[in-house]
């Protein structure tokens, strides 16, 4: 059986991802013989346990050195009982954040080693890498207030001040400047179901999914 393809959605707050994985699976369901769709933190049973410690709670609960040690004991078991085997069965997996949220958030806005980053990324994640990376972009003010309408969500790095969601946001650009055969830079700011079409070519124009 062929393997199946992984694709991510990455971001600041309040870019729309959720609404995009779902709105893409949909899509996908009756092109593919199986969509599994996922999130992280999160994604496994034993990564919600950890993403309840990373995601509640002051900005300042964890160092960022902390929180990547944390995001990666949540995206081992994420990627070991979840990602892996899907794509192993030929599924199409569709992912709200994966190991490039790492590099932003703990990286280039918190301050986390890169080098240390890199070699989590290694350890944990082999040859396990996103076929597409989707990066939903728009300002920082925007996004936060988006995010604050929502409720809910991931307050607690909502919460941590617009330097450092600046800082993320140039972190995100840079990752897809860096890594252009694998990640697509989309304006978010446009209404969802404009933004839907634009992922949807993107993912025809890229991975060529059955029509």
């Amino acid at each position: 059986m062929a393997r199946g393809r992984f694709i991510t959605f990455e971001g600041g707050e309040g870019g729309g991802k959720s609404t995009q994985v779902r709105l893409l699976a949909e899509r996908l369901a009756s092109l593919v013989s199986e969509v599994t769709t996922t999130r992280e933190p999160g994604g496994s049973p034993g990564a919600e346990s950890i993403r309840a410690l990373l995601v509640d709670g002051p900005p300042e609960r964890w160092s960022s050195l902390t929180e990547t040690l944390l995001m990666y004991a949540a995206r081992a078991d994420h990627v070991e009982r979840v990602i892996r085997p899907a794509l192993a069965r030929g599924a199409w997996v569709v992912c709200d954040r994966f190991h490039d949220s790492t590099r932003a958030y703990q990286g280039a806005g918190g301050g986390a080693p890169q080098d240390l980053i890199g070699q989590l990324e290694t350890s944990v994640l082999g040859s396990t890498r996103p076929d597409l990376t989707l990066i939903l972009d728009l300002p920082v003010e925007a996004g936060l207030a988006r995010a604050a309408a929502r409720g809910g969500g991931e307050a607690r790095f909502e919460a941590k001040g617009l330097a450092f969601h600046q800082r993320l946001r140039e972190g995100f650009l840079a990752i897809a400047a860096a890594e252009p055969e694998r990640c697509v830079v989309l304006d978010a700011s446009a209404a969802p179901d404009h933004v839907a079409d634009l992922v949807w070519e993107t993912v025809r124009a890229r991975l060529d999914p059955p029509r």
